[in-house]
């Protein structure tokens, strides 16, 4: 560890973290492999961010949430997004409750969202009515119902999975909902031999359950440490122009910016920068934050947040690539 700054009295949670980072990523792997997603699901999770999956039917993406979520001593809540959703069914409803005098009282019955970690499962394949029923809870950690607040107990997080906006029976979510998830991890298909590794394991028997190893006051205390991890002026400087670098009315974007992108990424991207490479330099076991942790996280956290143009769809051209090239253009701090 990096004797700049003085952990001594957070060492025991700093070892704690870096110690329960590997323990997940060797068991998790025993049943869904991904370990570089389950490693971007950690940074969101140790930070206190959301979490978008991408991915098609089949990938495990709905097995990988709730293997994590068993991790963690809190109270979890799944809500199968389907077209017939409404808003109720996610924050709860008022119902007409009659007391033994015989008066009768309107009584708010809370629905899933209340819990600590919520699995969002398809939430493209429910309208954005009911997909912005998520909004509030996902920025103010409370709900609203027929005007009385409602706090949601924390750590409170939102981990959604989605899948191709390509395919059949799907909704788009808006920018601004698409703005509270902290990264967008995009799940692919094993390769062949770590395939073959899972199969095996997950055919020879029933898995065993995941022990928890965390409580809510363990992760609330991981928020805490990730939170004093220092950050370097330039660092922070260099995660701002990443992002004011994608948007198209930005008179000092590249032209490749302004002529593929039509919306670029806001200040969350540089928050959320800023903040994922704190957890990714801690579990490195580094006490600072490096440029080369923002590039690390630079698709995660942009990709959902740059739309571009149809021209750039014409000419073939891809998120990724843009995202990419900005690594290239926008000039990262030497000591980075």
């Amino acid at each position: 560890m990096s004797e700049s700054v003085d952990f001594a009295a957070e060492r025991e949670g700093v070892e704690k973290l870096r110690h329960a980072r590997e323990w997940i990523l060797r068991e998790l792997s025993k049943v869904v492999g991904q370990n570089e997603v389950v490693e971007q699901l950690l940074y969101a999770l140790f930070s206190g961010g959301h979490c978008l999956i991408t991915g098609a039917p089949g990938l495990a993406k709905t097995l990988l949430v709730r293997s994590i979520s068993q991790i963690f001593h809190l109270k979890f809540a799944r809500i199968q997004f389907t077209p017939d959703l409404m808003p109720a069914d996610i924050t709860g409803t008022e119902i007409l409750e009659q007391e033994e005098g015989g008066k009768r009282r309107m009584v708010f019955v809370r629905g899933p969202i209340f819990a600590n970690v919520l699995l969002a499962d398809e939430i493209n394949r429910t309208p954005p009515k009911t997909q912005a029923a998520l909004l509030e809870a996902m920025q103010e950690y409370q709900v609203t119902a027929a005007g009385q607040r409602y706090p949601l107990e924390e750590p409170f997080f939102v981990l959604a999975t989605q899948n191709p906006i390509e395919m059949e029976g799907t909704y788009p979510l808006p920018e601004a909902q698409l703005d509270r998830f902290m990264f967008n991890v995009v799940i692919d298909y094993l390769p062949e031999n770590d395939e073959v590794a899972v199969v095996t394991r997950t055919t020879a028997g029933k898995p065993r359950a995941i022990e928890p190893l965390f409580t809510g006051a363990d992760v609330l205390q991981f928020h805490a440490l990730v939170r004093k991890v220092p950050v370097a002026e330039d660092v922070v400087r260099y995660a701002v122009r990443l992002a004011a670098a994608s948007r198209p009315s930005n008179k000092d974007a590249p032209a490749f910016v302004k002529e593929w992108v039509s919306w670029g990424a806001g200040l969350r991207a540089a928050q959320f920068l800023v903040l994922g490479g704190k957890v990714r330099a801690l579990l490195a076991g580094r006490a600072h934050v490096s440029a080369a942790d923002i590039k690390a996280l630079a698709h995660a956290v942009m990709r959902h947040r740059i739309l571009i143009n149809y021209r750039a769809e014409a000419e073939g051209v891809n998120v990724e690539q843009v995202i990419s090239r900005l690594l290239e253009t926008v000039s990262a701090p030497s000591a980075g």
